[in-house]
């Protein structure tokens, strides 16, 4: 990737990050304080757990995979690939959303804005994981939800 192409990454990233903020961090209705409080506290815990449980749902997807993927030629060579690719898009995507949690846990104590953005990074990555994957309305659900909460409690993080 060329400069330039990272440099327009981040244009396009930091253009979707205002569009976020402007539309669930600041025209809809907000959190009560308390809430965001909450969640601010308990959101170390959470990337832990979520490594915690990622790390056994990796190992077993991968297991799965290598265990079912010689099976699948005997329902033919669409379904084959159908199956690979929405495999490999679905643990890619877990394995990188793990990695960031893992990665935010020690920013999250310390309520840094940088540990925030990996957690927003996650959750941009398991939206287009899940699109990839064929599950457009679901993947707009989760990303709307999981915006407007990141967006409410930004502001708690420096």
């Amino acid at each position: 990737m060329t400069t330039s192409q990272t440099n327009q990454a981040k244009d396009a990233l930091g253009k979707l990050e205002a569009l976020f903020e402007e539309y669930l961090g600041k025209k809809t209705p907000a959190m009560p304080e308390n809430i965001k409080d909450t969640l601010v506290s308990f959101a170390p815990y959470l990337a832990i757990l979520t490594v915690v449980v990622s790390a056994p749902a990796l190992f077993a997807l991968l297991g799965i995979g290598s265990m079912i993927g010689p099976f699948s030629a005997f329902l033919g060579a669409g379904y084959m690939m159908q199956y690979s690719f929405t495999f490999m898009i679905g643990a890619g995507a877990l394995l990188v959303s793990a990695v960031f949690a893992a990665l935010a846990i020690q920013g999250l104590f310390k309520r840094e804005m940088k540990a925030w953005r990996l957690m927003y990074y996650s959750s941009l990555i398991s939206f287009v994981a899940t699109v990839l994957q064929g599950s457009v309305m679901s993947a707009l659900v989760g990303l709307i939800i999981g915006m407007y909460i990141l967006f409410q409690v930004r502001e708690k993080y420096r």
